[in-house]
C-alpha cells in the first residue's frame, strides 16, 4: 500500500546547462519532478509533452496495487500453497506486462517526433533507457526504480523465496504462516496509527470549498492552502494571505497548528506539505485575495518561474509574517 504514496520509477537527466540535473518521478497515479521544464525542452526537439490525463495507466495502476495488497493479505491469512503459487504467478505476469508497457511508452515517446520541431537531428531518436544509462544528445539519462519500484521488487523476491520454502518443506512453511499472521496484526495497528496521527487532507475543490477566513468560494485552486490543526480539523483558504490573516486574528490564537499544505501551482495542483514546498513571492502572482505567494513541489520549477516572472523563494515563516 505504501507504493500508492511514493514514486515508483525515476528518470534523471544531466547536462552542462543543468548542473543540478532534472528529474521525472513516476507515481502510481501522477507525475512529479521537473515536468514543466522537461516539457519545455521536449518542445524544441519535437517530443510529446507529458500530461497525466494522457496516461490510462494512472487510472488502472492504483487498482492493481490495491488488488495485490489484498491478495497478499489473503494469501498470508489463508495459508494455502496453491493460493501462494497463484499470487506469485499473477505478480510475475503483472511485472512483465508493466515493464513491457513502460518500454512501449518510452519507445513511442522517443520515436514519434514532430516533423516541424525547431531542432532536428536526422536518424536521432530520444527513447529513454528502460533501466540504466543512455546518452541523448548532450543529456545523460538515468532510469532506475524509485522507492515504490524497489518495494515491488522486494515483494517479488520474498514471494519467490516463501514459495520455494513452501514447495520444499511444509513444516518451515507452517512456521512462516504463524510468523506472518502475527506480524500482520502489528502492521495493521501501525498503519491505523500512522493515518490517524498524520491526517492527509483531500485536494481543494474549486467552486465548492469556501475560505475559512474570507468566506469566499475558492475561485483559483492554484493559490489554495489547507491548515490541519493538531486535532485533525481542516481549514481551507483560497489564498496564503487569508491563512496569515486567519492565524493573526485574536479569536484564532487558541488554534494549535499541526500541518500546512499548499496547492502545487503547476501540474495537477495536488496538495504538498509546506515543509516540502518551495514558496515563491512575486509581484506577478495575483491570488484571489491579492496574495503574491505560490508554492511549487520542485525547486527547479520555482526557479524557472522566477527566471520568467521575477520574484524570490521565501520560507513559511516569512510568508506567515
Amino acid at each position: 500500500m505504501v507504493v500508492l504514496f511514493v514514486p515508483m520509477w525515476s528518470i534523471e537527466l544531466n547536462a552542462p546547462q543543468y548542473p543540478e540535473g532534472l528529474g521525472l518521478s513516476i507515481y502510481a497515479n501522477k507525475l512529479g519532478g521537473n515536468v514543466d521544464i522537461i516539457n519545455g525542452l521536449n518542445h524544441y526537439i519535437g517530443m510529446k509533452t507529458l500530461h497525466e490525463k494522457d496516461f490510462a495507466e494512472f487510472i488502472v495502476l492504483p487498482y492493481c496495487i490495491i488488488f495485490f495488497s489484498i491478495f497478499c493479505l489473503a494469501a498470508s491469512i489463508v495459508g494455502r500453497k496453491k493460493f501462494l503459487y497463484t499470487l506469485l504467478l499473477f505478480f510475475i505476469l503483472f511485472g512483465v506486462l508493466a515493464m513491457a508497457d513502460f518500454w512501449r511508452w518510452e519507445y513511442n515517446y522517443g520515436h514519434e517526433l514532430n516533423p516541424d520541431a525547431a531542432i532536428k537531428v536526422p536518424g536521432m531518436s530520444y527513447q529513454p533507457p528502460l533501466i540504466g544509462y543512455k546518452q541523448l544528445l548532450n543529456f545523460g539519462a538515468y532510469s532506475i526504480p524509485d522507492i515504490g519500484g524497489w518495494i515491488f521488487i522486494l515483494v517479488g523476491v520474498l514471494l519467490l523465496y516463501v514459495s520455494i520454502i513452501a514447495y520444499r518443506n511444509s513444516n518451515s512453511f507452517n512456521i512462516f504462516k504463524k510468523t506472518i499472521n502475527s506480524s500482520l496484526i502489528g502492521l495493521v495497528f501501525l498503519l491505523i496509527n500512522a493515518f490517524a496521527c498524520n491526517p492527509l487532507p483531500s485536494a481543494i475543490k474549486q467552486g465548492k470549498d469556501a475560505c475559512s477566513y474570507c468566506k469566499m468560494t475558492v475561485s483559483d485552486v492554484r493559490y489554495g492552502v489547507v491548515l490541519v490543526s493538531q486535532k485533525g480539523k481542516n481549514y481551507v483558504f483560497d489564498d496564503a494571505h487569508c491563512l496569515a490573516s486567519y492565524l493573526h486574528s485574536p479569536e484564532n490564537k487558541n488554534i494549535k497548528m499541526g500541518l500546512i499544505y499548499f496547492t502545487n501551482f503547476t501540474s495537477l495542483h495536488l496538495l504538498i506539505n509546506a515543509k516540502d514546498a518551495f514558496i515563491v513571492k512575486s509581484q506577478n502572482l495575483h491570488g484571489p485575495m491579492n496574495g503574491s505567494f505560490a508554492a511549487f513541489s520542485a525547486k527547479d520549477s520555482a526557479l524557472h518561474y522566477i527566471s520568467i516572472n521575477t520574484g524570490s523563494i521565501v520560507t513559511l515563516n516569512e510568508l506567515l509574517q
